[in-house]
């Protein structure tokens, strides 16, 4: 027996021990690395921007003249003729082969290349402005999600606490019924109280849940990490600037908000698309050249020696001397009716100017509303934090005194049950406030281009 005993015991203790190991503490510092490191919307917004790198480089290789080459090698049955040897074959087999080399260059086509490169060029400051705008959105999630949890962690604390001073009245009553000198209806309602609070506990254990099973998510983490959140050195609320001017906050985050930095390079892509398809009314000027040569089987010099002809075959490299074909050339193509193509595309392009310019604006304005409620909000939670604070200290004070004027006999179960629920709902109030007066004053720094930091 006293060797299961032992068993179990260290079993309980390797277990504790594995348990304590699997556990990770997380900072808030750590949670904003990993989830920028992590997160697939992030490398979503990094793979678009490096697809519009390639299409820069893209646009610009066109610039250059093209060059192609091309070798074919047949064999030939029959009746058939002969480019090279320039005869008809019939009955036969020809074995032929050719090589040549083209390249062209477009000297003029009204500037599309050109601007297909600035726009190229816009686009892909669009979509490096685009992955900050992902990553401030991901920071400003994971900083909300991070508080919550740091929120909801304290309000279980504190719904423990209340669940431990709920447990130790409910046996004062219970000895005191046993001895006569409290009646079951007090007991009952000690018991009552016990289960509210117990309740409240359940809630807050799983709001604390599942803030951090969105902490998880934002991060990619697996669900089924043990994760510990270590509490950020909180600023002294009192110290919090909350006399912010809604117009001035707003004038310093249009001028760095990615938002509206995408916003504004879509419009100046949209413009130069314009540019674009008006370069189709334009001629568009060509050369190029080219180089070539063949041979085959057929190929022979013929040489009359009296009355006969004699054919003797030309060997395969000279004919590749002898065969060889150069050419220039220039074109200039006129464009003159296609359907109106042309003339739909600048005016599609025109309209897709005006809608990018329609949302910049739209970003704009969401901008200058959001900071002004952000504003207001801080606003709002300062004025909560302090009142918030104010009543858990007198519905403390009032339930000190109450639970003394009960434990004298001078007020009933029910008069302090309801205190005490006063006074649970005043507290958890007062954590929710405070974190929330800290959390939107991070919201301004957030607006401001400011670090969100906690030290």
């Amino acid at each position: 027996m006293k060797f299961f005993k032992c068993l179990g015991l260290l079993s309980c203790i390797t277990l504790s021990s594995l348990v304590a190991n699997a556990q990770k503490t997380i900072t808030i510092r750590e949670a904003l690395d990993q989830a920028l490191r992590n997160n697939l919307q992030v490398k979503q917004a990094m793979y678009q921007s490096s697809l519009s790198a390639e299409d820069v480089l893209q646009a610009k290789m066109a610039l250059f003249p093209s060059l192609s080459g091309q070798v074919q090698s047949s064999k030939n049955w029959g009746l058939s003729f002969d480019q090279t040897a320039g005869s008809l074959i019939s009955n036969t087999s020809v074995t032929s082969a050719g090589a040549s080399l083209s390249s062209s260059v477009v000297l003029f086509g009204g500037f599309q290349k050109i601007n297909q490169i600035s726009a190229n060029k816009y686009q892909l400051l669009s979509n490096e402005s685009n992955i900050e705008k992902v990553k401030n959105d991901l920071v400003l999630s994971v900083v909300t999600k991070y508080l919550e949890a740091i929120t909801n962690k304290d309000l279980t604390t504190a719904a423990q606490q209340q669940v431990a001073l709920s447990k130790t009245q409910l046996e004062a009553q219970r000895a005191n019924y046993e001895v006569g000198n409290k009646t079951l209806a007090d007991l009952s309602q000690a018991k009552s109280q016990l289960a509210t609070d117990e309740l409240s506990l359940t809630t807050a254990q799983n709001s604390y849940d599942l803030s951090i099973l969105d902490l998880k998510q934002l991060m990619e983490m697996n669900p089924v990490t043990d994760i510990v959140l270590e509490k950020p050195p909180l600023p002294d609320v009192e110290k919090l600037v909350s006399t912010y001017v809604a117009e001035e906050v707003y004038q310093s985050a249009v001028q760095k908000y990615p938002d509206i930095k995408v916003a504004q390079l879509n419009s100046m892509v949209a413009k130069k698309n314009i540019d674009i398809s008006k370069g189709g009314f334009y001629p568009q000027l060509s050369v190029g050249a080219g180089y070539g040569t063949n041979y085959s089987s057929q190929a022979a010099d013929n040489q009359i020696i009296g009355d006969q002809i004699i054919r003797t075959p030309i060997s395969f490299g000279r004919q590749l001397d002898r065969n060889r074909n150069t050419n220039i050339f220039a074109q200039l193509s006129i464009p003159i009716f296609d359907n109106y193509q042309r003339n739909i595309a600048v005016r599609k392009a025109k309209i897709s100017y005006e809608s990018a310019l329609n949302d910049e604006l739209l970003a704009k304005n969401n901008l200058n509303k959001v900071v002004n409620q952000a504003v207001l909000d801080l606003r709002t939670a300062e004025k909560k934090y302090y009142s918030t604070e104010e009543n858990f200290k007198s519905a403390t004070d009032a339930f000190e005194v109450l639970k003394q004027r009960y434990d004298v006999g001078l007020a009933n179960a029910v008069e302090l049950s309801t205190q005490q629920t006063a006074m649970n709902k005043a507290q958890f109030d007062y954590i929710q406030a405070r974190y929330d007066l800290i959390f939107k004053s991070k919201v301004i720094d957030f607006y401001l281009g400011k670090p969100i930091t906690f030290n």
